[in-house]
């Protein structure tokens, strides 16, 4: 019978493969798919969300906006979904979602970006939202937020309006992509 050692030897690269793929699967972001009340978008989230409602204000109406979210590793990773009962009200809303992010990160460096949603609607283009401010702007570390906004047109006429929210750096990079991937629209 091999003595402990010789275990341990044997065992080493194995213990190390294993060690930085535990690493990669930190205990800081606990994935989990969480479904949008609209049942049309899963999303993926690191950790157990928070669910709320409430009245946001887009251009001259209050619209009630359904919120999933919660903080893991350093950020706050949040879903927010609208109802737009047809085309033209979905665009309106949807233009002044985007120009509130802008109001509040004036002076900011911002960088915006097309993205691609499986099954989002063509007539609200995706497109990703990404702003920062350095240490010196902002008082503390710096603060950073990526959105990503999306829709979807139903087979009635209505649309599901989404913003994906990413506020503050996360401990990893990949926990930004991995959010940002795992937003699935169903067919």
């Amino acid at each position: 019978m091999p003595s402990f050692v010789e275990l341990r030897k044997r065992a080493s690269p194995l213990f190390g493969v294993a060690c930085g793929l535990a690493a990669a699967c930190s205990p800081v972001f606990n994935w989990r798919e969480v479904p949008m009340p609209d049942g049309q978008l899963l999303a993926l989230l690191p950790c157990k969300p928070d669910r709320a409602e409430r009245q946001l204000p887009l251009g001259n109406q209050a619209v009630l906006v359904n919120m999933a979210g919660c903080e893991a590793g350093g950020a706050t990773f949040a879903v927010a979904q609208a109802n737009a009962p047809d085309l033209a009200q979905a665009q309106d809303w949807m233009s002044a979602w985007r120009k509130q992010a802008y109001a509040q990160w004036a002076g900011a460096r911002v960088e915006e970006s097309q993205v691609k949603v499986i099954n989002a609607a063509a007539e609200i283009e995706p497109l990703r939202f990404d702003a920062s401010r350095p240490q010196a702007q902002s008082g503390s570390g710096g603060e950073r937020s990526s959105l990503v906004w999306f829709g979807r047109r139903h087979r009635d006429g209505t649309f599901s309006l989404y913003q994906a929210t990413i506020l503050g750096k996360p401990e990893s990079q990949e926990a930004a992509e991995t959010f940002f991937a795992g937003l699935h629209l169903s067919p």
